[in-house]
């Protein structure tokens, strides 16, 4: 997928960016294929699928909110919670998604990217530094060693979810947004049982109700509510 077909899904679904944020958008490519080159962070068989596979996939949890969470998806746009900055954790952010995408999309959003695998941070603050993104900060550290609140966690199939809950549990004030895909019923029993999560507090949304290519065709965006 070139860049110019990547904007024309894009942009219907976000029309709020301006030249600026198009422009980062575009620099993605090249940044990632050449850093790419010298850390492997994307599967050297799926560079080419960078827009679609990584950078769309990032976005769909901004579709996801905005169609089915308008009020969240106003925080973002706005950057602020109850009047304070909105504050989103991207755990295990690899190269930077969907931290990147989602940063580019929501400047006004502080985002801290943490991944625990040094060379994959470097990638992220690198691509990051490039784009002139003051909105995020990179960390190499485990989860479990973080101090921080955080408004939002984001991730992307870092682990199964009930694996992924407790590092994160006590460490953010509203929700999980979370990428994955597959028969989820066994985690959510298990997210369930462990952590007793109510069925209310968990939302699948699936990602072909915006993306009709066959390779999101079982991939959702799961939001686990903290309340």
């Amino acid at each position: 997928m070139t860049f110019e077909e990547f904007e024309k899904i894009a942009a219907p679904a976000f029309p709020e960016p301006d030249a600026k944020q198009w422009e980062q958008f575009r620099q993605l490519e090249g940044l990632y294929e050449e850093w790419n080159a010298k850390i492997n962070v994307i599967s050297r068989k799926d560079i080419g699928g960078l827009y679609p596979h990584h950078i769309l996939h990032s976005l769909s949890i901004a579709t996801y909110l905005k169609k089915e969470r308008p009020e969240i998806y106003r925080q973002f746009q706005e950057g602020s919670l109850e009047g304070e900055k909105l504050k989103v954790l991207d755990l295990g952010t690899g190269g930077g998604f969907p931290g990147v995408p989602l940063a580019i999309l929501f400047p006004k959003v502080d985002f801290t990217l943490c991944d625990s695998v040094g060379k994959k941070t470097i990638v992220a603050e690198a691509v990051s530094k490039s784009v002139k993104l003051t909105n995020i900060k990179v960390v190499n550290a485990r989860a479990e060693t973080l101090d921080e609140h955080f408004d939002y966690v984001v991730s992307r199939a870092v682990t199964a979810l009930d694996n992924f809950y407790p590092w994160v549990k006590g460490k953010f004030g509203q929700s999980i947004l979370y990428l994955k895909g597959g028969d989820l019923s066994e985690e959510f029993a298990q997210l369930k049982k462990k952590y007793r999560i109510s069925e209310k507090s968990i939302r699948q949304w699936q990602i072909r109700n915006w993306l009709e290519d066959e390779w999101f065709k079982d991939k959702m965006v799961i939001e686990i509510s903290s309340k």
